[in-house]
């Protein structure tokens, strides 16, 4: 019979039955699609041995007026400034003691020092540094004192312990001495979301009578842009905060008050979202309070006064400043700067926000209702569209709001972990025309699977990979993501995982849904196949790639197994030579008989690079049962 050449449709189709979706693929992972043919996705390596604390959650990247190329990290207990693969820590200080108000206490042969600071405001996780401190007599020195520490416990509203390199000693009595200063930083925030049951939780009406409510609370959430070359950011449900860049990345940020900034006026004490708008420079405030008021309003948008990101006060001679509340849902989600607008998330409706000037200044105009958002980092803007996850569908804004087709939504959403949504998070990886999204899955607290959408091509494929926050700037060589090995990682870079000093390979694999002859009229026998790859790009100097035909008796069987039944045959691919044409493996024969087929294409070894063309598999029938 003459050999079949295997040419299935590209993507991913996840919403029917394996032999449904006969001419197409089933499974994917690490593996993209280019002119409708599946191949292994890039690589990645860390940007530096550098890493930086907590769960990174936000990235944002700039180039200052001298030629800096920054990059801002936002994890759940610090803000980082990333300049040549060094992570500094411009986390804004929130409290000054005065000099003496903070004292210690330790325990002979232990290394917890109990502090006492009246009304510190600390959280556990809180990092707070000292200076002026006088050893306490013993292994206690000052210099073991005036460092940074993190804050293990909190005893209560005056007292909390930190743990010190070394065991105080019988000597260690004293307690600090009159000088000595503590600098808290601002308050640390979850990496998770932690559910949390009992009265007060939840809604009136939601669980059952004296347990309240199922809520979760919230994981640390950062928001920021550029005013001019410094950043202006804010953590959700955070005071505004100020870098200038002219003081360098050695100096922390500052949140803007009339402390740290006299002139200041009407500036918003709390806020969800920071943004900057792209025309006219204004300042943005997404759920925040009314001017004179410290209640927290999320459906409340308010905006400084044009190129002045320290007055937010209309009252006092400023005839840009003025805010706007949205009316549909209950707290506004997201923000993204388009083209020409601010495209705003609450968890029903977008807005668009455009500038008009004269009085009213800004207006914002209903796109679309009754819809969901996943979370504030679920959005990606490609130039042209906005691309979202929702709580159970995907959509799209180009100037019109619409459900985005998903051939694997109900894989997606049927497995994910719906406690976590904050997590979700989106991105642009440009030069292959996707859209990426990673989410946990069900039972899973951290993000451990993705899924993407090829505008281009129209389609969508999946896997799995843990990532936190994900950038393609166009700044930067390669699209950037975060890790949870506290790290930055350029992607799309080489073959293989270099995410630590340890170079592993990428497990990459895809598998077709089932296909017959004659719609299973007879089974077939498979004797032979005549691959068709490339190994364009591999670093090995003998890549290679596994082939595996797995046929079934009938779409309800499983997989035939072993080889004497007529079960899986696999053969391995081998390049042996780049010029003056890539040779690779000829042909294999196997011998699979069975009524469905399914064909996988997979890699396990570091430095290769592959795509799958269109093998031709030697088919012929070979009885009814």
């Amino acid at each position: 019979m003459p050999l079949k050449k295997l040419q299935l449709k590209p993507g991913v189709n996840r919403e029917n039955t394996r032999y449904t979706t006969e001419g197409g693929w089933y499974e994917s992972d690490k593996v993209r699609f280019r002119q409708g043919m599946p191949e292994k996705i890039g690589g990645w390596e860390r940007i530096s041995a550098n890493t930086f604390l907590g769960v990174c959650r936000s990235l944002w990247n700039w180039v200052t007026l001298g030629k800096q190329n920054l990059i801002s990290v936002g994890t759940n207990l610090k803000y980082y400034i990333e300049r040549g693969g060094a992570y500094n820590d411009i986390t804004p200080i929130r409290l000054t003691t005065a000099a003496g108000d903070v004292t210690f206490a330790a325990v002979n042969t232990s290394p917890i020092l109990t502090v006492s600071d009246t009304s510190h405001g600390a959280v556990v996780g809180d990092f707070v540094t000292y200076s002026g401190a006088a050893s306490l007599g013993g292994v206690i020195t000052a210099a073991v004192l005036n460092i940074e520490y993190e804050i293990t416990t909190v005893i209560n509203a005056d007292s909390y312990t930190i743990t010190a390199a070394v065991n105080a000693n019988g000597s260690d009595t004293g307690n600090g001495g009159a000088s000595t200063v503590g600098a808290y930083q601002l308050n640390t925030g979850s990496a998770t979301g932690v559910p949390f049951t009992g009265w007060g939780a939840g809604t009136w009406g939601q669980g059952t009578w004296g347990n309240g409510g199922i809520t979760t609370s919230p994981i640390r959430l950062w928001s920021q842009s550029n005013f001019g070359e410094d950043l202006f950011f804010a953590y959700r449900g955070g005071p505004l905060c100020y870098w200038a860049a002219s003081t360098g990345v050695g100096v922390r940020g500052k949140t803007i008050d009339t402390t740290n900034y006299p002139t200041s006026d009407g500036v918003p004490t709390v806020a969800n979202i920071a943004s900057v708008s792209d025309i006219f420079r204004f300042a943005f405030c997404f759920g925040t309070n009314e001017i004179n008021t410290a209640v927290l309003d999320p459906m409340l948008i308010r905006w400084s006064d044009q190129e002045n990101v320290f007055n937010w006060n209309p009252s006092t001679g400023n005839l840009t400043a003025g805010s706007l509340r949205v009316s549909h849902g209950t707290e506004i989600v997201a923000v993204v700067q388009a083209r020409q607008e601010v495209l705003v998330w609450t968890d029903s409706a977008v807005y668009s926000m455009q500038y008009i000037g004269g009085d009213i200044v800004w207006n914002a105009q209903l796109m679309g209702n009754n819809l969901s958002i996943s979370s504030q980092n679920a959005v990606a803007f490609t130039g042209s569209a906005a691309y979202w996850m929702g709580k159970d569908k995907f959509y799209k804004y180009d100037g019109t709001v619409m459900t985005l087709p998903c051939n694997v939504k109900r894989y997606v959403f049927n497995d994910i972990n719906t406690a976590q949504f904050n997590q979700v998070v989106a991105g642009n990886n440009e030069g292959f025309n996707e859209v990426w999204w990673f989410y946990p899955s069900a039972g899973v607290t951290t993000n451990d699977r993705y899924v993407v959408y090829n505008y281009q091509e129209d389609i969508w494929y999946y896997g799995t990979l843990a990532r936190t926050a994900w950038l393609d700037s166009g700044l930067r060589d390669r699209p950037i993501a975060a890790t949870y090995s506290n790290n930055l990682v350029d992607h799309e870079k080489g073959n293989d995982d270099k995410q630590t000093a340890v170079t592993a390979a990428i497990a990459a694999s895809i598998t077709s849904s089932e296909f017959d002859l004659d719609d299973g009229h007879s089974f077939v026998l498979i004797n032979r196949m005549l691959p068709d790859v490339t190994f364009d790009g591999s670093s090995a100097a003998n890549p290679a790639a596994i082939m595996t035909i797995s046929p079934m008796s009938n779409s309800g069987s499983g997989y035939n197994n072993p080889l004497s039944e007529g079960g899986n045959s696999s053969a391995t691919v081998t390049r042996s030579a780049t010029v003056p044409i890539e040779q690779f493996t000829g042909q294999v024969y196997l011998r699979v008989r069975g009524r469905q087929i399914a064909f996988t294409m997979e890699s396990t070894a570091e430095g290769v690079a592959w795509q799958l063309g269109s093998p031709r598999l030697d088919m012929r029938p070979d009885g009814r049962r």
